[in-house]
């Protein structure tokens, strides 16, 4: 997992082209202009979801892990907790959906707060579970972009 502002996501250029591309997204694109939706970046190799919710207690979040897609999580507006665990092998309490490219986990995990301008990179062996509320429900707005694995 990494998790650093926008303002040094060239530090994460080698991470790999894809990731690079991705961060570039989201540098240069004005999300005030879209509607909430799946964007494509470059096919489904690289693509964006924009979402407008309320954040939760963490008792309801959910928590995951994907095996053929990266996320890179930045908060456009509003903050949120987000809980990370390594993957060591725990047992999913939801097997794992091929379709959706998820497993959900009831594992123990440790919150970091995301802000406005903020951006997460988990990994397949990330277990992360977002939306968590910082101290009452509040409305994020957030994009997701999802780099697969080959």
């Amino acid at each position: 997992m990494v998790t650093d502002k926008l303002s040094n996501a060239p530090l994460y250029y080698a991470l790999g082209e894809r990731i690079k591309k991705g961060l570039e997204y989201i540098q240069k694109t004005d999300f005030s202009l879209l509607e909430d939706g799946k964007y494509t970046i470059d096919g489904d190799a690289i693509f964006a979801a924009v979402s407008h919710y309320s954040t939760k207690p963490v008792e309801e979040a959910k928590t995951e892990n994907h095996r053929n897609y990266i996320d890179i999580q930045y908060v456009v507006k509003g903050q949120e907790k987000i809980g990370y665990a390594p993957y060591k092998g725990q047992e999913p309490s939801v097997a794992y959906n091929s379709e959706k490219d998820v497993s959900f986990y009831d594992c123990p995990v440790s919150l970091f707060t995301m802000n406005e301008g903020s951006f997460a990179i988990f990994f397949p062996d990330d277990i992360h579970t977002p939306g968590v509320a910082v101290t009452g429900p509040g409305n994020v707005m957030k994009v997701v972009v999802k780099i697969r694995v080959d």
